[in-house]
């Protein structure tokens, strides 16, 4: 879904440096960290909204995302 946003709301450099500290963090404590349990965390899908300006509302498609992100 678009959104009124446009794209690098964030910067490349951002995204993937928050998303490298959401993998740290979820491995580190086991699936959670100060903000939430991963797999119920909103910060991914924001991230992703916030670099590309596209929302991703299915919960299969989050839920994908999270999977990717976080296990690779």
């Amino acid at each position: 879904m678009e959104t009124a946003l446009f794209e690098r709301k964030i910067s490349r450099e951002v995204f993937e440096k928050e998303k490298a500290l959401c993998k740290m963090l979820s491995k580190e404590n086991g699936g959670k960290c100060h903000w939430g349990i991963c797999k119920n965390c909103g910060v991914l899908p924001l991230l992703h909204k916030l670099h590309t300006g596209k929302l991703i509302e299915s919960p299969e498609e989050v839920a994908n995302m999270r999977k990717e992100i976080l296990q690779s």
